[in-house]
Order: structure tokens, then sequence, then C-alpha cells
């Protein structure tokens, strides 16, 4: 277990570091430069990016931008704030954004597992389809959609939340964008655990564990959710990161200070440091939470452990489980 969590964490680092690199060599191609303004003059340019170390190759800028963030330093910011550190910047917006996003993972979560499993235990039924009309009315109406509707409702009309954020009622100023931002998580959740909800609850095992006397909630929690909690995970896990990152079209309808607007803001104006440092937190949120995930493969389910070797269902076998299901990937 050790060695494969020390393999995991070094494949880890190499490839935020590769990340990086590629995130150096698009922005060089970019059109313009973080000085743009008209009144600046040539010399007065060259000047800025001697100062910043701009003129340098891309190599070297790379090389002495790792040396940096190893030390936890992200740069300043060339427009958005001039010579702001980064990490002041990113350090304000970005737990609103988790706050926001974790409350509508939590709740897309929570609301899809009921909706999936009310659905497969009930099929064929009008509980079924009322399920299934929700989660495909979920997955089509836009995020942004649901905001302006809650926001005309509960904040405009009923006046029960705050329509804007507001750093006095953070809670309350995350109900309505998180539920805006929970639907389409909720509606993916919804239709895989009613998909591998059905096809667990007709498997032998599930007879099996009738026939020893196990029934209702302990069948469908501890027998039935469990073994299909594994698809299900796989499809959460980006979600997840998409989430607390930040939406831009919900950060604007209710003013939330958030990471999103920042990124944007960050690549109209050319600022690449900002851009490079968002960019790196993002991917190293959705790798960390990748390699959490597959930890939790082996919890879920004993019969996907990891070896003496390290060895474990691979990448390609964990999205086979996910699209063709869980008899196809029985002997990998």
């Amino acid at each position: 277990m050790k060695s494969y969590i020390l393999k995991r964490v070094l494949i880890s680092v190499f490839t935020l570091l590769a990340i990086t690199l590629v995130l150096f060599c698009l922005l060089q191609l970019m059109p313009g430069s973080p000085f743009n303004d008209e009144k600046l003059t040539e010399d007065q340019r060259i000047v800025l990016n001697e100062k910043y170390g701009l003129d340098q190759p891309v190599l070297v800028q790379f090389g002495r931008y790792v040396a940096n963030l190893v030390q936890g330093d992200f740069g300043v910011s060339y427009n958005i704030s001039k010579n702001t550190p980064i990490s002041q910047l990113i350090q304000t917006r970005l737990p609103i954004s988790i706050q926001v996003g974790g409350m509508a993972v939590a709740l897309g979560a929570v609301l899809g597992l009921i909706l999936g499993v009310i659905a497969a235990l009930n099929h064929n039924t009008w509980l079924d389809s009322l399920c299934t009309a929700i989660s495909v009315l979920g997955v089509s109406v836009p995020s942004y959609v649901f905001a302006l509707a809650l926001s005309y409702t509960l904040g405009f009309r009923l006046k029960w939340l705050p329509m804007l954020y507001s750093a006095n009622t953070p809670f309350l100023s995350s109900v309505m964008p998180s539920i805006a931002l929970s639907m389409f998580t909720m509606a993916s959740i919804a239709r895989f655990t009613r998909n591998e909800m059905m096809e667990v609850l007709g498997s032998e095992y599930m007879l099996l564990a009738e026939s020893k006397g196990i029934n209702g909630a302990p069948l469908i929690l501890r027998h039935a959710l469990r073994n299909a909690l594994i698809p299900i995970i796989t499809v959460l896990a980006p979600l997840i990161v998409d989430l607390m990152t930040g939406s831009l079209v919900v950060e604007k309808i209710f003013s939330i200070p958030g990471v999103g607007s920042l990124l944007v803001t960050a690549i109209q104006s050319n600022d690449y440091n900002v851009v490079i440092a968002l960019s790196f937190i993002y991917s190293a949120m959705y790798i960390g939470i990748m390699l959490v995930v597959d930890l939790l493969y082996g919890v879920i389910d004993p019969r996907i452990r990891v070896t003496g070797e390290g060895g474990r269902m691979g990448f390609f076998a964990r999205w086979r489980l996910v699209l063709f299901g869980r008899k196809k990937v029985a002997k990998v």
C-alpha cells in the first residue's frame, strides 16, 4: 500500500510539472503581452520585461518559476493588482469557491443517490418516471438558468435569501448558488445510481443475501448501494473539482468573489502568473481528488485491493466498468 501511494504521488508531481511547462509554452504563443497599455513606449516595455524576467528563454522562466513554487511563491500579478503577491489574491477567493462548490457537491451527491435509489427500487413506476424526469431536467437546463430562477423567487419575490453574496452572511449567501450548481451533479449521480442499482439488484449475490435473511435497509445500503458506488465515485470525482473551482456565470449572477472570475480576468489581461497559478491549483486539486478516489476503490470493494506490488485496477479498466458494467471487468 505504501509503495503504491508513493508511486502515485511521484507520478502526480511529474504530471504537475509537465502541466506547468505546457502552460508556459501555450502562454508564450498567446498574442500580446502583459504590458499592452498604449501609454507605454517600447523602451518602457523592454524595461518591464527585464524587471519581471520575461525576456529570458521559456525554460529559464520555467525553472525559476518552479524554484519559487517549491517555496510557495506564485509570483506577483502584472495587471490585475500590480506587484501584489498572487497568494494574497487567491487566499481571499479560493475559500469562497471551495465553500460554495463543497455545498453544491454534498447537496448534489446526496440528492442524486436518493433519487437513483428510489428510481431503481420502483422500476417502471410513476416514481421511476418522476426521478428520471428530474434527472433529465437537471442535465438539460444550464446552471445559470436555475440561478436566475432561484434569485428571482427566493431572493427577489420571497426575500428568504440574499440575492448577492455578502461576507457577513457567507452561509446564507451560498445557499442559492450551491443549489444552482448542484443540479447537474444531482442529475448525473441519479442516472448512474439508478442504472448501477438496477444491475446490482438483479445479480446473484443479492439473491444470496436475501436467502440469508438480509432485507430492508441493510440489504440496500450494505450490499446493493455499496457495490454500485465505484462507478458513481468515478463520475463524481471530476465534478467535485469543477464545482470547487467556481462557475463564472453563477459567480457573476450572485456577485461571488471566487476564483472563476479571477481566472477569466487574468486570461483577458494576459496576466501570465495568475493564469499559471490558478491552473496549477486546479490541476493539483484534480490529481489529488483522483488519487483519493483511487484509494477509496479498495475500501468500498474488497475485491479491488492494492496488492503487495502496488497493482490495482487500471485506468482504462475503471472506465470500462463505468461504461459497460461490472461483469465485463470482473477478471481485471
